[in-house]
Parts: C-alpha cells; sequence; structure tokens
C-alpha cells in the first residue's frame, strides 16, 4: 500500500508539472502570440469537445450502462457550469480582454481543468491501487492526454485576459487537484464505490459547456475564409489528437472507473 501512495503522488505531481509547457510559448512576442492565440482557442474547443465524447463520455458509459443517472450528471456539469459562470459574470460582459478585466469564460474553463485533473488524480490513484504497472501505463496516458489540452488551456487563459505569469501559475495550481484526487482515491478506495460515476459525466458536461458556449461563438468572430478555414482544421485537429489517444490506450487493460 505504501508503494502505491508514493507511485501515485509521484505520478500525479509529474502530470501536474506538464501546466507549465505553455511556458514555452513566453519567447514568442506579445503581437505574435495574440495572433494566434484564436487558432489555440480552435484547438482547444476540439479538445475539450474530444476529450467530453471520446474519453469521459465512454469511460462513464463502460462502467455503468447509459442510464439516467449518466445523464443526469452530465446535465448536472452543465448546469452547474451555467451557474458559476453568471456568478462570475454577473453582468454581460462587453468589455475587452484586457489584464484588468478577465473574461468569464477562463474562469470557467479552470474550473472545468480542475474538475478534469482531479478525476485524473482519481483515477491514477485507483489504477497503482490495481497494480504498479497499470498504474504507469495509465499515467502515461494521461500525460499524453494533458500535453495538448493544457497548451489549449494556456492560450484560453491569454485569450480571457490573463497575463502570460498569471496563466502559468493559475494553470499549474489548477493542476494540482490532481493531487487531492489521487489522495482522496487512495484514502477511500475501501470506503467508497462509484465516486467516479458521477465526477467523468460531470465533467464531461462542463467541458461541452465551456468548448459550445463560450469557445465555439469567440471563433464565430472571424470571418475571414482563410483564418476560418484554419480554425476549421485545428479544431479538428483537436478532435484528432484525442481519437488517436483512445486508440492508444486501448493497447493496455483499462482502469476500472469505480474505486
Amino acid at each position: 500500500m505504501i508503494e502505491a501512495w508514493v507511485y501515485a503522488l509521484a505520478s500525479v505531481l509529474l502530470t501536474s508539472l506538464i501546466s507549465l509547457i505553455g511556458i514555452l510559448t513566453l519567447s514568442i512576442k506579445v503581437s505574435n502570440l495574440k495572433k494566434i492565440l484564436i487558432y489555440m482557442i480552435s484547438f482547444s474547443a476540439g479538445a475539450l469537445f474530444g476529450d467530453a465524447f471520446i474519453h469521459l463520455l465512454p469511460e462513464a458509459v463502460e462502467s455503468s450502462g447509459f442510464t439516467l443517472k449518466i445523464s443526469l450528471s452530465i446535465l448536472s456539469g452543465i448546469v452547474f457550469s451555467f451557474i458559476t459562470e453568471k456568478i462570475i459574470q454577473w453582468r454581460h460582459c462587453h468589455m475587452p480582454n484586457t489584464k484588468e478585466h478577465i473574461h468569464s469564460f477562463a474562469y470557467m474553463n479552470l474550473i472545468g481543468d480542475g474538475i478534469h485533473n482531479f478525476i485524473d488524480g482519481l483515477i491514477i490513484g485507483a489504477s497503482y491501487l490495481v497494480s504498479i504497472p497499470i498504474g504507469i501505463a495509465t499515467t502515461i496516458a494521461v500525460i499524453l492526454h494533458e500535453i495538448p489540452q493544457e497548451i489549449g488551456d494556456f492560450g484560453v487563459l491569454l485569450h480571457g485576459g490573463f497575463s502570460k505569469a498569471k496563466a502559468l501559475s493559475f494553470n499549474f495550481f489548477t493542476a494540482l487537484t490532481a493531487v487531492l484526487g489521487a489522495i482522496i482515491s487512495l484514502i477511500l478506495s475501501s470506503y467508497v464505490k462509484g465516486l467516479t460515476v458521477f465526477l467523468i459525466p460531470f465533467a464531461a458536461g462542463s467541458f461541452i459547456y465551456i468548448a459550445g458556449s463560450d469557445l465555439i461563438p469567440e471563433l464565430h468572430k472571424e470571418v475571414n475564409m482563410k483564418k476560418t478555414l484554419t480554425q476549421l482544421i485545428l479544431f479538428l485537429i483537436g478532435i484528432g489528437l484525442m481519437v488517436a489517444l483512445a486508440l492508444l490506450e486501448g493497447y493496455y487493460p483499462k482502469t476500472l472507473i469505480e474505486i
């Protein structure tokens, strides 16, 4: 059991460090970075939709079937995101993106990403309870999954008005929820069953809301045909990456999401 704790905590800390991958973009001039932000948003929207429909929802359905509970959990994620955004926003936003005025979808992305990372921690912790090899395999899959997502998340935060430093730090702190997830998984594994049966579709609902309600409307603000086609290609690449990772995950036994 001690070995599982050591491996699990080391794995989630390594996974959390992936959130700092956005630092690679710091050498790019602000003027040039702004030009590619909308394309990062396109990629992120595709990745979020792909993650929800290709990874999270199939994981939940495989565990308990497509039941009313799954549907209500998805809707709970959407409703929760709607209410949270209303509370954060409080009034309709017409102001431009500045460091003084952070758009609400940036906060929504942090919340959704926090839930997602928390669930990653739960799954990593549970996998190490099965065996060390399965835990390592799961960690590798999560890291491969996080790299494109964290780059996209960094772009979302910058687009929402965060400075580069704040985007990196907030993204990292959000990633640390994976540590909390792993700890809860390891502690409650003997007492609580079906915890992620709710959390996984809940996170999927949150991601669907963010991608569909916040990011897609941002993309519609660009009407230039060439740029629109580039957005579409990157959107499809984001989905394609999630498909590729799902195929990769098929090469090892899937970890049960029931704790």
